[in-house]
């Protein structure tokens, strides 16, 4: 059955929960695994969310607690999407030449142009989520944050987006996702983030506009500069989605 291979894919790809491999990988297992790329996140999103809560009942300070719960994430996921965005950073920064960066991101090494944004981007993630621990809601904020960053993957493998290499993770998932399912999931994930408890209906919205934004943002940069995605491309989108959304949730 194919659900039951993408299901496999995303939970492979995106975690460190151990699953059988799917039976067939093509254009459609791959789009369906980006789509479904949220619910295999729950888990991660569900220990992050505990651990906010256990360290608010100890008494520890936020930062602390914010720091932890998207390690966790981080560590769930392989480090995948960070070492994504410190490639992808490299890449851009390193030629204009688009084979030069594509080359440059190929060798999964991190330059210094990769290692700022980590820690850039990082401190964004923390200081966002430990202000939403402090204001009461870090729970909530921390959930929605890592869910609405897999969110976007099906947006960034739309109908239409190219792949920047004829091989890798970009090639296989690039254009696989029809674009009204695209559109459908940024939908979803909106109004799910207006029924967010202890938030106004409006700023779980804005914090999936800013997600969205941040990822499209990226997104088109790298269209131009590369040609298209690359499995770099799509974990670097979800870190600055995730950064994005946790900014205005930490309001």
């Amino acid at each position: 059955m194919k659900l039951g291979d993408a299901i496999r894919l995303a939970v492979g790809t995106l975690t460190t929960v151990p699953v059988p491999a799917p039976r067939v990988i093509d254009r459609g297992v791959a789009g369906a695994a980006m789509v479904l790329a949220p619910v295999a996140a729950v888990p991660l999103a569900a220990v992050a969310g505990l651990i906010v809560a256990g360290g608010g009942a100890v008494g520890l300070p936020a930062l602390a607690v914010a720091a932890l719960a998207l390690g966790a994430v981080e560590l769930g996921s392989r480090g995948l999407h960070l070492d994504g965005l410190a490639d992808t950073a490299d890449g851009l920064g390193a030629s204009y030449d688009r084979a030069k960066a594509l080359d440059v991101m190929r060798r999964g090494d991190a330059g210094p142009t990769g290692v700022a944004t980590l820690v850039f981007v990082l401190l964004v993630q923390a200081g966002a989520a430990a202000g939403a621990v402090a204001a009461g809601h870090g729970v909530v904020a921390v959930v929605a944050g890592v869910l609405t960053g897999r969110c976007t993957l099906s947006m960034s493998c739309a109908r239409g987006v190219p792949s920047a290499r004829p091989d890798g993770l970009g090639a296989t998932v690039a254009g696989s996702v029809p674009l009204p399912v695209a559109v459908g999931v940024g939908v979803v994930a909106a109004a799910v983030a207006a029924l967010a408890p202890g938030l106004p209906w409006w700023q779980g919205v804005a914090a999936v506009v800013a997600g969205y934004g941040a990822a499209a943002l990226l997104l088109v940069r790298c269209v131009r500069r590369l040609g298209g995605i690359t499995g770099d491309v799509l974990g670097a989108g979800v870190e600055v989605a995730v950064a994005a959304a946790l900014l205005v949730l930490a309001a």
